[in-house]
């Protein structure tokens, strides 16, 4: 299965022209200004399209019981092939009835979610959040990060176990559905999480920032496995996060 960011009919954004509009269309917001810094960055167009999100669903890259014993195949198929795609489709519909310029990346739309319907904001948020889920997953993730995202991590949290600690707390802690993100904000990390399928992208959302990575807290992610056992799930969840994947937008993010 491809494991790209977005359709080839999305590729267009990677344009100078496009990348032009774009600034012109988020001008200096904290999204903007941290995508256009990436756009700007060494590694040049490649790092853009994986920090961008596009309107349809990309393939998983894995197979569903590339996770296991920490994810079950079954929730993973019933997770991606279901409930995201549900969120994919629905979006679809979205942009249609309000006119979206899907040239542009889908964060183009979340930072100004208050502008669109609730429709919108439900699944676009749910796009974006699974997306990203899948990407910074992997059957060979584990372990601790490295390099400057390490630093960072140590600098901003005062060591790797208390970050852990805080990430998972944000969590467990979550009222209900909701996610919680490692973000980037300002140049510093922060942890924090939201509700239902917002995010911190969004100009509704208390906790903001520019998503490094983000755990679904979502019954429906962990429920078959580990029932109402949610601090089991996401401490076991360490165990598939690709370090790698996190570090790359970190890099292709930072000022």
């Amino acid at each position: 299965m491809k494991n790209s960011s977005f359709d080839p009919s999305r590729r267009i954004f990677l344009s100078q022209s496009t990348k032009a509009s774009l600034a012109l269309g988020i001008g200096s917001s904290l999204v903007g200004s941290s995508l256009l810094s990436a756009c700007g960055s060494p590694a040049g167009d490649a790092v853009e399209a994986d920090i961008t999100t596009g309107f349809s669903q990309t393939d998983l890259g894995y197979d569903f019981s590339a996770l296991e014993p920490n994810i079950d195949a079954m929730t993973m198929e019933i997770h991606y092939t279901k409930h995201a795609a549900s969120y994919a489709n629905n979006l679809q519909e979205a942009i249609g009835e309000e006119n979206v310029d899907t040239e542009k990346p889908l964060e183009e739309v979340l930072k100004n979610i208050s502008r669109y319907s609730t429709k919108m904001r439900n699944n676009g948020g749910g796009h974006y959040n699974h997306e990203l889920f899948w990407k910074i997953m992997s059957p060979d993730g584990g372990g601790e990060p490295g390099g400057e995202l390490m630093d960072a991590i140590n600098s901003d949290f005062g060591s790797y176990q208390q970050f852990v600690d805080e990430f998972e707390e944000a969590g467990k802690s979550r009222f209900g559905s909701g996610w919680a993100w490692l973000v980037l904000d300002n140049n510093r990390l922060k942890i924090g999480s939201t509700p239902n399928q917002d995010n911190p992208l969004m100009d509704v959302s208390e906790f903001k920032g520019v998503p490094l990575m983000g755990i679904d807290v979502w019954e429906h992610a962990y429920y078959l496995l580990y029932q109402n056992e949610r601090p089991r799930y996401i401490s076991n969840w360490w165990n598939v996060v690709d370090w790698n994947k996190v570090s790359e937008r970190y890099t292709a993010l930072k000022s």
